[in-house]
């Protein structure tokens, strides 16, 4: 936990931890359940694929769910992650300047839970990215050639950030659904990790900003 009040919860997700329930016993245990047991008004407001770390709201109540939904729906909530992508990616944008990736997402009933590009039936989807100053990096990925994102999702479609980052020709290293083999041995886990949120508080509407290090 990294931020508790009486209206709102700020929680830190591991990699390989659900976000909310899934069907069967065996994927009961989750970050919803978890919390629900220390603060049993808190209720799920959006979430983080299994795979990804970091950064999730939850509300402590109806009606602060109520008002943090609509803050995600009305685009007030401001998310950043960090990823590690195959292949050097090069920013076109002077100064290291944020680029748009805007492909239409739908779910991809055929080869579910994985979505597609498809701009047939897809919803429009918006992905900022640029270029993430140097970091460490895991071993297995600083042995390969990869290079290091910031990314800002203006919409919020599953598996967005990293369908994108594939549509790009640099799938996100570690990725079981959207990298091929090679690409997902060259790490543990999917190196993606929710690090920044801004959100304005259900009750007062006051901005507060969140920051959870990368821990790749």
């Amino acid at each position: 936990m990294l931020y508790a009040d009486g209206a709102m919860l700020v929680l830190v997700k591991p990699t390989g931890l659900l976000a909310v329930p899934g069907r069967g016993e065996d994927k009961q245990d989750c970050l919803s359940h978890r919390a629900q047991a220390e603060w049993p008004d808190a209720l799920v407001v959006h979430r983080l694929d299994m795979s990804t770390s970091g950064l999730v709201v939850m509300a402590r109540g109806i009606e602060a769910q109520r008002a943090l939904s609509r803050a995600f729906e009305q685009r007030l909530v401001h998310k950043r992650y960090l990823a590690v992508v195959e292949g050097r990616l090069v920013n076109p944008q002077p100064d290291n300047g944020w680029n748009t990736i805007d492909l239409p997402l739908a779910v991809d009933w055929v080869n579910r839970p994985r979505s597609k590009v498809c701009h047939e039936t897809g919803k429009p989807s918006l992905t900022r990215w640029r270029l993430a100053q140097p970091a460490s990096q895991t071993p297995e990925v600083h042995a390969g050639i990869s290079t290091r994102v910031e990314l800002e999702p203006v919409t919020g479609r599953t598996h967005q950030l990293r369908l994108h980052l594939q549509a790009l020709g640099h799938p996100i290293v570690g990725d079981a659904l959207y990298a091929d083999l090679a690409k997902q041995a060259l790490a543990p886990r999917l190196l993606l990790h929710a690090e920044a949120l801004e959100v304005p508080h259900p009750a007062t509407g006051q901005m507060l900003r969140f920051h959870s290090p990368c821990p790749f």
